[in-house]
């Protein structure tokens, strides 16, 4: 392995140094091996780096545990991927947050043209578990690539559904490549590292302490291009999941239950508040990504508009240019009050032009 990938790795095994601060380092020095290189005088001139993160650059054991990380992902056949990187997963590179390294072992694209994640209780119901199954059968038809975190109950009946679909399938790991954990999912595992693959930010023998589960949650969340929740209580993981992809700006779908039953208050919730689209199957996933079918021709709805006036003619020309916009940025584009906008949009939606996404956010139909 060249030097590169040995100072990108020691990097980020610098105590302290996160995602921002990497990103930092690298955009001053010019290099992760320039950060090591660099004189204390040069370090403490970087905004942001005060002298204990300056003492811990200098003074760590980063590049001895480097070359400890560089045997492992050798004998292991894992691939490193840093944000420079043009293999990085470009769904996350831009992400704030973000790590700026993950260690992958699979043979799944990570910039696939669809990807779906599918999170949920760890302790699913039967009808949960079989709409889960459902989901992913259909999903088969749209080219997908699915993600979730190899844990009990929906994560894993999604990743051995996609194994028995042939559908790649991702699972995001809170800990080191070294295990599996949980162990009992060990086959699943390696399964899948035939048709999809093992992603995470941590080196080797890092344990699945609890406080790494949400950072995972993280990844799943902005890999994504639709996350779908199938059965969560009001707090918890998936929970945590739909919240990211919110933040990021991804779909959010929620299977609904009935009222009252645990498995299904946070899906409601999610619902209920907008911040989820409801999911019955997934042709309303499709319906909403506008997804065709694999060999499928899109639709030409776009070129039957009905006549728009110039303000009209100008919200779908913004729109055109982007999957979907948040309301508050059509506005400061065009200029527009928010009730004159708001007339507008509604008038679009009414001509069939436009439709509405969680999070006051417009795409075209």
């Amino acid at each position: 392995m060249n030097d590169e990938i040995f100072y990108n790795v020691a990097l980020t095994l610098i105590p302290k140094v996160g995602a921002v601060t990497a990103r930092n380092l690298m955009s001053y020095c010019g290099s992760a091996r320039a950060v090591f290189e660099a004189t204390e005088k040069e370090l403490n001139s970087v905004p942001g780096i005060g002298p204990q993160l300056v003492h811990s650059i200098r003074n760590s054991d980063a590049l001895f545990m480097a070359e400890r990380e560089l045997d492992f992902i050798e004998a292991h056949g894992i691939r490193v991927l840093f944000y420079t990187d043009p293999d990085y997963p470009h769904r996350l590179k831009h992400l704030p947050d973000s790590p700026p390294l993950l260690y992958y072992k699979g043979n799944a694209d990570l910039n696939t043209k669809r990807t779906v994640a599918i999170v949920g209780t760890r302790r699913p119901s039967p009808q949960g578990v079989h709409i889960c199954e459902e989901l992913v059968e259909a999903l088969q038809a749209y080219d997908v690539t699915t993600i979730s975190g190899l844990a009990f109950g929906i994560d894993i009946t999604a990743h051995r559904t996609c194994l028995t679909n042939s559908i790649p399938t991702i699972g995001c790991v809170a800990h080191g490549l070294q295990r599996i954990y949980p162990v009992q999912h060990t086959n699943a595992a390696l399964e899948m590292i035939e048709n999809g693959g093992l992603l995470s930010e941590y080196p080797s023998q890092t344990p699945p302490d609890r406080e790494r589960f949400p950072m995972r949650n993280r990844i799943i969340a902005g890999l994504c291009d639709a996350l779908i929740v199938v059965e969560t209580q009001r707090q918890g993981g998936s929970m945590i999941s739909a919240k990211m992809a919110n933040d990021y700006h991804r779909d959010v779908f929620a299977v609904p239950g009935r009222i009252r039953d645990k498995c299904s208050e946070g899906c409601n919730l999610l619902i209920k508040s907008h911040r989820a689209n409801l999911l019955e199957g997934v042709n309303d996933l499709a319906y909403v990504m506008r997804w065709e079918k694999s060999g499928e021709q899109p639709g030409i709805q776009r070129a039957l508009f009905p006549e728009l006036d110039p303000k009209e003619e100008a919200v779908v020309e913004l729109l055109r240019a982007q999957d979907f916009m948040p309301v508050d940025k059509i506005s400061a584009s065009l200029k527009q009050s928010n009730s004159e906008l708001a007339a507008l949009l509604l008038g679009l939606e009414f001509k069939g032009v436009v439709r509405t996404l969680p999070g006051k956010r417009y795409t075209l139909v």
